[in-house]
């Protein structure tokens, strides 16, 4: 395609884009078809282009690209699709990030795990968070780093050569000969990685985008379609330092802690932070014991995989299943679990969400803590290693554990949110975690890893928390209050089904979430009969809800948005790498502080009528 009338396309791309593509942050799983993902997005964009068919309703029927903005949306889509017929190839060879490091990590892990040496080049710096001392003896990757003058005269190199350059125009890019990977950074935008062939890398690269960053953000991406159509330079706006304090702030006083809590670009970027910063601490303070990563096996599927991704890359670590929901009480399992680790001598970390997801179970907490804070022995007599509990609060980040009066103070606890439910109200993808009082060490472990995978929060991300962050809990309060009074109406027209939601008793105690689950009733003579009529009939729900509310029902995982009503099954969206035999084939619906009530209890009421 010849470049001018690529340019004219791309700005008729940026007239007439709908404003959803800078502001949603969760896929529409109404027009996302998995498989397909990206590939269908442009292949349809494509479409659009070679008929001259681009305006805002045909922009807005697009499927949707990717599954969420972590690992890419319509404008980075857009963005890595002109790159790439800039240089005459194929679109999926483009790979946009927001971090400056990730993409050079991800094909060292890669390389890592097939035993294949990596050459890094660059004339003038490595990104200033790029550490090699910790990238080989924590995340043991191996790798050469080289200063050259002259790229255009690089020798042949028997591995991976990656060529690292930062540019204003980060969209730019000159394909040579014995260079596997181009990396174009930009201090403030983030990266670009062109793979010159080496298509076995793909999807890799895109998977760790997908689980331990985020894809170059909606508004960065924008930018440089901008500044490809009118040759401009980026200039950052807002009030950065101000924002950053602001938000500190403010989760400080919800979690009710002291020390400095860490923001990030996404809840699984300040997750691996969190698990790379505790790994990391353990090879320092436990030389040559194990290391257990102890997570619930039908989690959220993006910590479930994340997890077993860390311990792929080091034989020190073992992720351990932890069995929390329905017939398996969290406080049991890990009494079990954590026994049995204190006899290898191994030390445990354990990942938890309270309440759980998605049967929204809170274990006894009194039990919990007592639990986790029981002194064990080896099998030799000798003190185990105390655990460190990493609390996934994203479904009530208004409960407070962490204060020196607070249910978890005496156990070391770090507590972290997805920033895209909640705290932002859904307007952005950002992640932060926050420790008691007994974790400071590991917070600077934590934040060390952080800035090395260069993932802090961006500053829009910074903007949009410190606006949304001091209303929150009110919020939360606002929901919960729609959510049981949709839950009370449930029980009433449909008492045959079996709800998952929180007691009175724990809303007491402030777990007010807005989500719940539903199991809705069945029939059949065989238990494949009955399992397959459930699912059906969950499917007849979400689409009645979808289409005759429009306006306010979305199929989609979210929950915490301004807006609106969500509903997903688990085993199809958020758990979507988990083990089948752990999945949860039940409806999972959230609601917002605003939303029509009454029309939703109508809809359903019609639904019940139909199946009665």
């Amino acid at each position: 395609m010849q470049e001018n009338k690529m340019l004219n396309y791309i700005k008729d791309v940026l007239n007439n884009m709908p404003s959803d593509w800078l502001s949603l942050t969760t896929h529409r799983l109404d027009i996302y078809n998995e498989s397909k993902a990206k590939g269908q997005f442009l292949e349809k964009f494509e479409e659009l282009v070679n008929q001259n068919k681009i305006s805002s309703s045909t922009l807005s029927e697009l499927p949707t690209a990717y599954d969420y903005i972590r690992l890419g949306h319509p404008l980075s889509s857009i963005l890595e699709w002109s790159i790439a017929n800039q240089n005459e190839i194929n679109p999926n060879s483009v790979i946009s990030f927001y971090s400056k490091t990730i993409p050079v990590y991800a094909i060292l892990r890669k390389n890592l795990l097939d035993n294949k040496q990596t050459r890094i080049l660059y004339t003038e710096k490595l990104p200033s968070s790029f550490d090699a001392k910790i990238l080989q003896n924590v995340y043991g990757y191996q790798f050469e780093t080289q200063q050259i003058n002259d790229v255009e005269s690089i020798s042949s190199f028997d591995g991976s050569t990656i060529y690292i350059s930062e540019k204003e125009n980060i969209n730019e890019f000159k394909i040579i000969e014995n260079i596997d990977f181009i990396i174009n950074i930009h201090p403030q935008l983030g990266s670009i990685l062109l793979a010159n062939g080496n298509e076995d890398y793909i999807s890799e690269i895109q998977h760790v985008r997908r689980r331990e960053t985020i894809a170059m953000t909606p508004a960065n991406s924008l930018s440089v379609l901008k500044s490809m159509i009118e040759n401009s330079s980026f200039a950052e706006k807002g009030n950065h330092e101000n924002n950053k304090k602001s938000v500190l702030a403010s989760i400080n006083k919800i979690t009710n802690t002291t020390i400095k809590p860490l923001v990030a670009s996404s809840g699984l970027s300040i997750q691996y932070a969190i698990l790379m910063g505790l790994v990391h601490d353990a090879l320092e303070n436990h030389k040559g014991k194990a290391i257990k990563i102890v997570v619930p096996p039908n989690c959220y599927g993006g910590t479930n995989d994340q997890a077993r991704r860390v311990a792929a890359c080091n034989d020190n670590v073992e992720v351990v299943d932890l069995p929390v929901d329905g017939d398996n009480d969290m406080v049991q399992s890990i009494e079990i679990v954590l026994n049995e680790i204190a006899k290898e001598n191994a030390v445990p970390y354990i990942i938890a969400e309270i309440p759980t997801n998605p049967r929204v179970e809170v274990p006894n907490l009194n039990d919990l803590s007592d639990a986790l804070s029981k002194e064990r022995k080896t099998k030799d007599g000798n003190t185990a290693v105390a655990p460190v509990f990493i609390l996934d609060q994203t479904f009530c980040p208004n409960v407070q554990f962490l204060g020196d009066n607070d249910i978890l103070s005496s156990v070391r606890t770090i507590s972290f949110a997805s920033g895209s439910k909640f705290p932002s109200g859904g307007k952005c993808t950002s992640g932060y975690c926050v420790g008691n009082n007994k974790t400071q060490e590991l917070m600077d472990k934590i934040e060390l890893h952080l800035h090395l995978c260069d993932n802090e929060a961006t500053s829009l991300q910074y903007e949009i928390l410190a606006m949304q962050m001091p209303s929150m809990n009110q919020r939360i309060a606002d929901a919960y209050k729609n959510t049981l009074e949709f839950v009370n109406y449930i029980n009433e027209v449909l008492p045959e089904a079996k709800i998952n939601f929180v007691s009175e008793k724990l809303a007491q105690q402030g777990f007010t979430p807005s989500v719940f689950s539903l199991d809705l009733p069945t029939k059949g003579n065989t238990d494949e009969e009955r399992e397959e009529y459930k699912r059906a009939l969950n499917l007849k729900l979400i689409n009645m809800m979808i289409n005759e509310i429009p306006n306010e029902s979305k199929y989609c995982v979210s929950y915490g948005q301004l807006k609106g009503c969500y509903w997903t099954i688990p085993a199809t969206s958020t758990q979507g790498t988990t083990k089948e035999d752990d999945k949860d084939y039940i409806a999972r619906v959230a609601l917002s502080p605003n939303l029509d009530l009454e029309l939703h209890k109508k809809v359903l009421l019609k639904f019940v009528e139909g199946i009665k």
